[in-house]
């Protein structure tokens, strides 16, 4: 019989991760970029932002928690287990109850985690903004969770409607959150480079040119009747 994902205690320590090299690239490119490469499933939905002004860019590799309705254990547990380099990738069950406080980001930032997405809201933002650790959610209430669970790490998630698996490369800033399939990351790097570099290359006049080229070409493909 399967098992009720309701009822179930899960603790994966291991996942695979993508090198360092590789995610220092990501942190080069916006998630405006990598989504002009992938399809919008894997970009979060933009009610999950920076709870600070000036959050800085952070790209690594998703160390995933859920949690249900009301209780946010499971994290406690993430921050003594997740790598240097890792984000927190956190479906929280609710907006109700805090899924992490000021103590729960000082101590995983002392332990080198890069930042903290999560699908739920957080507290002690005073805290989190003064020790300037990146924290990406649906915004902060000062109600704690419960510790009871279950819950479960490094399990596949959904956090602000796109798919996460464990060591995929998050990609966030404040334009959005962009989630990498690591199966794809050598693919979607290249592209995105290529972009990239083609952008910088065009200068204002050039893009302004073939812009409006492109424009009225559409235009009169729909039978639009410019006048005389």
């Amino acid at each position: 019989m399967a098992s009720d994902e309701s009822t179930v205690f899960a603790i994966r320590a291991r996942i695979p991760r993508p090198d360092a090299g590789t995610v220092e690239a990501f942190r080069a490119l916006s998630p405006t970029t990598l989504c002009d490469i992938l399809k919008r499933n894997v970009v979060m939905d933009h009610g999950i932002r920076p709870l600070w002004p000036g959050v800085p860019r952070v790209a690594g590799p998703a160390f995933t928690v859920r949690c249900p309705a009301g209780d946010n254990l499971m994290v406690h547990a993430a921050i003594h287990r997740a790598e240097p380099g890792d984000i927190l990738v956190i479906q929280g069950g609710d907006a109700e109850f805090a899924l992490a406080g000021g103590n729960v980001c000082a101590w995983a930032q002392r332990r080198g985690v890069a930042a903290f997405v999560a699908d739920g809201v957080v507290r002690d933002l005073a805290e989190v903004r003064e020790r300037a650790f990146p924290v990406f959610a649906r915004g902060a209430i000062p109600i704690p969770g419960a510790k009871e669970g279950p819950g479960e790490i490094n399990g596949p998630v959904r956090c602000g409607g796109a798919a996460v698996h464990p060591g995929d490369i998050v990609v966030a800033d404040e334009e959005g959150i962009v989630v990498v399939p690591l199966a794809r990351a050598a693919e979607v790097l290249a592209k995105a480079q290529a972009k990239a570099a083609a952008d910088a290359a065009e200068d204002l006049e050039s893009w302004g040119r073939k812009h409006r080229e492109r424009t009225e070409a559409i235009l009169r493909q729909k039978g639009c009747a410019f006048p005389e």
